[in-house]
């Protein structure tokens, strides 16, 4: 199998077995220039960006390539001229966060263009870390750790290209990234054998793939089965609605309450009592007394003969459900419960309205 330019930089070993990929047009200056004169104007501009489907099986055929899937912050790259920015899925800056990034974004030469990725930080293993990315609770990573893995391109030079197949899009993105920073690293397929593919990544400890129909175009803001992610681990975000008073030495709280929307109500899934240092417990206990509430906000609570009972709910703290967290979990329970649930950090790219209890179709 052809090397790619993931996370981990891994060099898959060519074998017999491996699908030949269909092979790439060159793309030079003249046939782009030709190509976009075709394609409708359209200012760089700020679209919700496009979503996977979540699928216990990745497809099997030529009409798919897979890339790796990323465990980081989802950010849009917009440059119009001077003005460049780095905004998240929810339509809020991250540039501030990440000076780097934006930096390196400000040098591409291109005057005008609308890049998708995720920005990530990576262990000494070269895997993508979200807790490392969080910095326990506030993102405070040397420059060196930090990558903008981008994925696809909606603009170039002022041109709508959403349209255009995902492969013809990817060799574009490839041509504007060539020759530059190394903070911005361009997010290639993976060529060969799904079953080879997915052994090799899954033993270098990554979360998953993502499928993509090659001949598929950007669809802002849908989840249209052109994309589809398939994690080896459970892992997903969840509404913070509570925390339960801390007991024995800890200070602060002693566990999150977590839920998700199904409709316009908040559903309890898991107390999440694991994965914080003093530090953090700390940084999310100043947060929750600005939005403290007087009455749970998750419907399903109390619970005859669940985790939390009338007995326990006087123990309990309510907040206004307007902070998002990322859980790491093993699976789920019969009654609706998250086993052996792990905090990962907070996700501040992410709208609370949006979570939902996510299943594989």
């Amino acid at each position: 199998m052809k090397g790619t330019a993931g996370p981990t930089k891994m060099k898959l070993r060519k074998s017999s077995r491996t699908r030949r990929a269909a092979p790439r047009k060159q793309t030079n200056k003249r046939s782009l220039e030709a190509l976009l004169q075709q394609l409708p104007e359209a200012p760089p501009r700020f679209v919700e960006p496009m979503k996977c489907r979540l699928s216990e099986n990745l497809p099997k055929s030529e009409d798919w390539v897979y890339e790796i899937k990323f465990d980081g912050f989802r950010g849009l790259a917009i440059k119009n001229g001077r003005d460049v920015r780095l905004i998240s899925r929810n339509n809020k800056d991250l540039g501030a966060k990440f000076p780097g990034i934006l930096a390196a974004l400000r040098k591409l030469p291109c005057s005008q263009f609308v890049l998708d990725g995720e920005i990530v930080a990576l262990d000494q293993t070269g895997r993508s870390s979200f807790q490392m990315l969080q910095g326990s609770g506030d993102v405070r990573l040397p420059e060196t750790n930090l990558f903008y893995y981008i994925f696809d391109i909606l603009n170039f030079n002022g041109r709508d290209i959403t349209n255009l197949p995902l492969t013809r899009r990817k060799a574009l993105l490839q041509l504007l990234l060539k020759g530059h920073s190394d903070c911005l690293r361009f997010s290639d397929v993976l060529h060969g054998q799904i079953e080879e593919l997915s052994a090799a990544v899954q033993q270098m400890g990554l979360e998953g793939l993502i499928a993509k129909k090659r001949d598929s175009k950007y669809e802002a803001g849908l989840r249209s089965g052109a994309w589809i992610k398939f994690k080896w681990g459970h892992q997903q975000e969840f509404v913070i609605g509570g925390y339960t008073d801390p007991e024995g030495s800890r200070l602060y709280f002693g566990s999150l309450m977590v839920g998700y929307y199904d409709g316009p109500k908040l559903f309890f899934a898991a107390k999440v009592g694991t994965g914080f240092n003093t530090r953090l417990l700390k940084s999310l206990y100043d947060r929750f007394q600005k939005i403290t509430a007087l009455q749970t906000p998750f419907a399903n609570l109390p619970e005859r003969g669940g985790v939390i009972g009338p007995s326990q709910m006087r123990f309990c703290k309510w907040v206004q459900p307007r902070l998002v967290c990322q859980v790491r979990f093993t699976e789920w329970t019969r009654d609706g419960h998250l086993r052996q649930p792990v905090f990962l950090g907070l996700r501040e790219d992410k709208d609370p309205r949006e979570v939902v209890k996510e299943l594989p179709a």
